[in-house]
């Protein structure tokens, strides 16, 4: 088969490809600036997901460390809860009879009140008296005359309270008692 084609044919066939190459042209154009912003989007949202993650790193050992530590404050406010009871119920009952008590004395004065008489000679350690002094029944002078002086006082359910264990005995002035 033959074709006649005519210049005015032509001269249309070459605008409606030079028509058609614009719209290539300009298509081509939109997809390059589209693929352009979707790459700019998915640089930014790994950015995001990147940073979210550091930080959801850091806030998941903030919160181990902070696990660490509340468990370490029950642990000690269990400990601390076991000691008040105790000390509660030993309040509560009271003294017994023959319980003894030291008080620690400066200078013929009472300085403070132990259980113990050991707790009583570690106290005097802190406050520059050696440790390693070797403590003796005191004599008959006074209690001022003592920089340091343990005295051990133990309960009297007849009297209820505490009396000196040692009391000095007094000495007949004159032929008197």
């Amino acid at each position: 088969m033959i074709r006649i084609v005519t210049t005015k044919q032509l001269a249309r066939l070459a605008d409606d490809a030079r028509t058609a190459s614009e719209q290539a042209r300009h298509a081509s154009g939109v997809a390059n600036e589209a693929f352009g912003r979707h790459v700019r989007e998915l640089y930014a949202v790994t950015d995001r997901a990147e940073r979210a993650e550091a930080v959801t790193t850091e806030v998941g050992a903030l919160l181990s460390r902070a696990v660490e530590e509340l468990s370490i404050a029950q642990q000690e406010l269990l400990l601390k809860d076991i000691a008040i009871r105790r000390l509660r119920e030993e309040l509560g009952r009271g003294p017994v009879e023959g319980e003894t008590l030291t008080v620690l004395m400066h200078h013929g004065e009472p300085h403070a009140v132990y259980a113990s008489r050991d707790d009583a000679y570690a106290d005097t350690a802190t406050h520059g008296f050696p440790a390693d002094h070797v403590w003796k029944p005191c004599d008959e002078r006074p209690a001022a005359a003592f920089t340091w002086r343990c005295e051990a006082f133990i309960y009297n359910a007849a009297s209820n309270g505490f009396h000196r264990v040692n009391r000095s005995v007094p000495r007949a002035l004159g032929g008197a008692a």
